[in-house]
C-alpha cells in the first residue's frame, strides 16, 4: 500500500502531452484504447515512460516487467486477467491512476487486458496465473482488534507506516521502490487513499499477496513458518481497517464556526474542541504556475472552528510524517527533488513565462525572502512545515473573490501563515511566495499554538473578530460567508514557495448567538394553535346543541 496526493492531475497533464499521433487507429484488439487514454502515461511501448510520467510519483507501471501491485496471486506472481480489469475499472487510489468504469465497455476492457499483457513475455512463457484462495473474515471485537495491534507491532508494520498508522516510522525516509525510487508509506488512518481498497477483505488480501515492486512484503511465509496463524493475520487487517473512520470523509463547501459563551479554548488539545463539528478540506498539487509541483505530502486538512463573538479560533489537522526541517529526511527530499524537480525545472520556462515571474517579486517576509512565484528549492537546503489560511480584505457581497492563488497585485488577499519554530504572522499576498507584512500596530494580533505528535499536526490560530481599523485586515462578522482558503507546505519534501499543497475557496460562516424569537415563537406558535383548536370545538358542540 502507498499514498501521494498527486490524483488526477498529472494524469490530465499526461493526456495534455500525449503526442497526436498516439490515437491512431490500429487492427490490433486494446491498441487503438492503449494509444488514446494510456500512453499518455504508460509510454507507446509500456515501458512507463509517457510524456506525463515525470510529473508522477509513483511512476506509471512499466508493463514490460510483468510486475503489479494489485493481485489475487500469490507474491512475485503475475496477475489474473480478473486482476488487471479491476484496476482498470477502479483504477489505483492514492496514484495518478483513475478508474475507467464509466467510460469503457466490456469488450474494450478485455481488449485492452490483452494488449497489456502483450508487452511482458512472462503471460506467454509462464502458466495461467492462479488466484489464491482466501478465507473468510472471523469476526471482530475489542480483543481481536488488541490482538492485531499486538502483530501489527511484532510483524513490524510500525517500522515503515509508524506507531499511529501514519506513515511516519523510523524507515519510512528510506523507502524505494524495485526502480530505487522513493515511494511513501501508506498513512493507515486514510483508507480511502489505498491501492486495491480499504475494506478488511481488501486489506488482508494485501498482507497476503504483497504488493509486487515495493518494500511491501507478503506475510504469508510467516503463517507458514507458524510465527502467526491465518487469524491473526486477518487481526492485523482489522486493526489497520480501524485505524481509519467508517466512511471516507465528506466534503462540505461551508465551515461553521459555532457561537460558544464566555472562553474559547485555551489550547490546540483543549476539550472544548469536542464541541466543534470537523470539516476536512481536501488539498493537491500546485501544478498552474511555475515552479508546479505533482507530489505534495498533505492531501487534506481537518478544520474546525469556534467563536465567542469577540473572538475566532480554528484548529487545524493535518498529517506529515515528518517535522520539518528533519536530517533524517534530508535524503527523502534530495530523492524527491531529483525525481520530480526536473518535470517543472525553472530552466524549462520559457522566456515570457521567466519574465512574467520576476516582475512578481515583491516584498517578502521572513523565511519567504528568498523564495518568489517561480524560484523552487534548492537540493540540500532546509525547509519549514507551513500552512496558511487565506482570506478576501473584505467580505465580499456577492460571489465575487480574488484570485484563489493568494490574489495578485489588482485584489491581494489577507493571509494568516505559520511556520514550524515560528510565530504565525498576518500577511498581504499579491500571488504565490508574494508575501509582505501587514502594516501598522494589530491590536488582538494572531496567536498559534501547534503541537507535532506521531506524524500529525495540530494548530490553533486566534484572532478578535475586529480588524481593528488597519487596512487590508479582514474583520469577521458573524452570519456571513468569508471565503477561506488553505495551503500546505512539507518542508522535507522538499516543499517551499508555489511548490506545494492547495485547496480552492470555501466559506467560513460565523453562527449567530440564538435569538429570543426562536424560542418564543414555537411556544406562542403552539397557544394560539390549542386556543384556535378550543374555539372550534366549542362551536361544533354549539353547533350540534341547535340542531338538536
Amino acid at each position: 500500500m502507498r499514498r501521494s496526493a498527486s490524483l488526477a492531475v498529472p494524469f490530465l497533464a499526461a493526456l495534455l502531452l500525449a503526442p497526436a499521433s498516439l490515437v491512431a487507429q490500429d487492427a490490433v484488439p486494446g491498441k487503438a484504447e492503449y494509444d488514446r487514454w494510456c500512453a499518455g502515461c504508460h509510454g507507446v511501448d509500456g515501458k512507463g515512460d509517457g510524456p506525463g510520467a515525470t510529473t508522477m510519483m509513483p511512476r506509471p507501471r512499466d508493463f514490460t516487467t510483468g510486475r503489479y501491485q494489485i493481485r489475487s496471486t500469490p507474491s512475485g506472481a503475475l496477475p489474473t486477467d480478473e486482476d488487471l480489469t479491476r484496476v482498470i475499472l477502479d483504477g489505483m487510489p492514492g496514484t495518478a491512476m483513475p478508474g475507467w468504469r464509466d467510460h469503457f465497455g466490456e469488450a474494450e476492457v478485455r481488449d485492452l487486458v490483452a494488449y497489456l499483457k502483450s508487452f511482458s513475455p512472462f503471460f506467454e512463457s509462464q502458466p495461467a496465473p492462479e488466484a489464491m484462495e482466501m478465507p473468510s473474515a472471523p469476526g471482530a471485537d475489542e480483543a481481536a482488534l488488541a490482538e492485531g495491534r499486538e502483530f501489527y507491532q511484532k510483524i513490524e508494520c510500525n517500522k515503515c507506516h509508524g506507531e499511529a498508522g501514519r506513515g511516519d516510522g523510523p524507515s519510512a525516509p528510506t523507502l524505494e521502490d524495485d526502480d530505487d525510487l522513493p515511494i511513501r508509506a501508506a498513512d493507515l488512518t486514510e483508507n480511502w487513499f489505498f491501492n486495491g481498497g480499504g475494506s478488511v477483505e481488501e486489506i488482508h488480501e494485501r498482507l497476503v499477496t504483497g504488493l509486487n515492486g515495493t518494500p511491501m512484503p507478503s506475510f504469508q511465509d510467516l503463517i507458514a513458518a507458524e510465527f502467526m496463524t491465518e487469524e491473526q493475520l486477518w487481526r492485523v487487517a482489522q486493526y489497520v481497517r480501524s485505524l481509519a473512520p467508517e466512511e471516507p470523509p465528506v466534503v462540505r463547501e461551508v465551515v461553521r464556526a459555532g457561537r460558544v459563551e464566555g472562553d474559547l479554548p485555551a489550547s490546540v488539545d483543549d476539550a472544548g474542541w469536542d464541541l466543534a463539528e470537523r470539516y476536512y478540506v481536501p488539498l493537491v498539487g500546485q501544478v498552474i504556475v511555475r515552479p508546479r509541483w505533482f507530489s505534495p505530502t498533505v492531501d487534506g486538512v481537518w478544520v474546525q472552528a469556534l467563536h465567542n463573538g469577540s473572538e475566532l479560533a480554528l484548529r487545524l489537522v493535518w498529517h506529515d510524517p515528518s517535522e520539518s526541517p528533519d536530517p533524517q529526511w534530508d535524503e527523502w527530499q534530495s530523492k524527491v527533488l531529483a525525481l520530480m524537480a526536473p518535470a517543472d525545472s525553472p530552466a524549462d520556462a520559457s522566456p515570457d513565462t521567466a519574465a512574467a515571474g520576476a516582475s512578481e517579486q515583491g516584498p517578502l517576509s521572513g523565511s519567504q525572502a528568498d523564495t518568489t512565484a517561480v524560484a523552487a528549492a534548492s537540493p540540500g537546503a532546509s525547509y519549514p512545515d507551513a500552512l496558511a489560511v487565506q482570506f478576501p480584505r473584505s467580505i465580499p457581497d456577492g460571489m465575487e473573490r480574488p484570485y484563489f492563488l493568494m490574489g495578485d497585485d489588482r485584489d491581494p488577499v489577507y493571509l494568516w501563515r505559520w511556520e514550524s519554530g515560528q510565530q504565525a504572522s498576518e500577511l498581504l499576498a499579491r500571488g504565490l511566495a508574494r508575501y509582505e507584512p501587514l502594516g501598522g500596530s494589530q491590536p488582538g494580533a494572531l496567536v498559534a499554538e501547534a503541537v507535532f505528535d506521531q506524524g500529525e499536526w495540530r494548530l490553533m490560530l486566534r484572532r478578535t473578530l475586529d480588524a481593528g481599523g488597519i487596512e487590508d485586515r479582514l474583520g469577521f462578522e458573524p452570519g456571513r460567508a468569508i471565503p477561506m482558503a488553505l495551503f500546505a507546505w512539507d518542508g522535507s519534501n522538499g516543499e517551499t514557495g508555489a511548490q506545494g499543497a492547495i485547496g480552492s475557496w470555501y466559506f467560513l460562516y460565523l453562527d449567530q448567538p440564538t435569538a429570543s424569537s426562536v424560542y418564543v415563537t414555537p411556544a406562542l406558535a403552539t397557544l394560539l394553535t390549542a386556543a384556535l383548536g378550543v374555539v372550534l370545538v366549542r362551536r361544533a358542540q354549539r353547533r350540534a346543541r341547535n340542531d338538536a
